[in-house]
Order: C-alpha cells, then sequence, then structure tokens
C-alpha cells in the first residue's frame, strides 16, 4: 500500500508541475502575461495535493473538457498547433491517468470528514 501511494503521489507532482509548466508555456507561446491563467493554473495544481476523494475525477473532467474543447480548432490548424494538439493530446493521458490508474486513485482516498 505505502509503495502504491508514494508512485501515486510521484505521478501527482509530475501532473501538476506540468499543469503549471503548460500555463507558462502558453503564456510565453501568447507573448504576454495572464495572471488568471496563472491561479488558475496553481489552484488546479494544488488540487494535486488536496487528496480528497473524488477530486481526482473532478481534474481529470477540467483536464479532458479543455483537451476537447480546443481539439477541433487544433487539428484545423495542426502546422501552426501541433504543440497545442500536443498538449491536448497529454491532457487526455492525465485525465485517464486520475480516472484509472490504481497508484494515482490511491492517494485520493479520504472522504471530507476523516
Amino acid at each position: 500500500m505505502f509503495d502504491q501511494k508514494e508512485k501515486g503521489n510521484k505521478i501527482c507532482v509530475a501532473m501538476a508541475v506540468y499543469v503549471v509548466a503548460k500555463a507558462v508555456l502558453n503564456m510565453i507561446l501568447a507573448k504576454h502575461f495572464v495572471l488568471l491563467t496563472l491561479v488558475i493554473a496553481l489552484a488546479e495544481a494544488a488540487l494535486f495535493f488536496a487528496r480528497f476523494k473524488y477530486v481526482n475525477y473532478v481534474l481529470a473532467a477540467v483536464l479532458a473538457l479543455i483537451a476537447i474543447v480546443y481539439l477541433p480548432q487544433n487539428i484545423a490548424n495542426i502546422g501552426s498547433n501541433w504543440i497545442y494538439l500536443l498538449e491536448g493530446v497529454i491532457d487526455l493521458g492525465c485525465a485517464a491517468l486520475l480516472c484509472f490508474n490504481r497508484d494515482v486513485k490511491s492517494v485520493f482516498y479520504r472522504s471530507v470528514n476523516y
């Protein structure tokens, strides 16, 4: 159990770093700083450490929704948007890990009352 939770923690840390790095990269590519985008990314990254039951499903839904909303636009302009398409694929991979990976799910086991 401890090894499983440790692996899940490492995966969650990697996903939290990815979410913040993605926001920073998007701001660099857009060539302007948006504080709200950074705050949302930091809040989402903080939720990876909330460790409450079902938070992983909320995070997965947010990641998948963002990827799916921008998917048609990224496919239509694949020549100039390939990095955004790659981000979408990684987002969907993170969402799948949050929902289906046993190690990651073991991290989000506590209920709110615990």
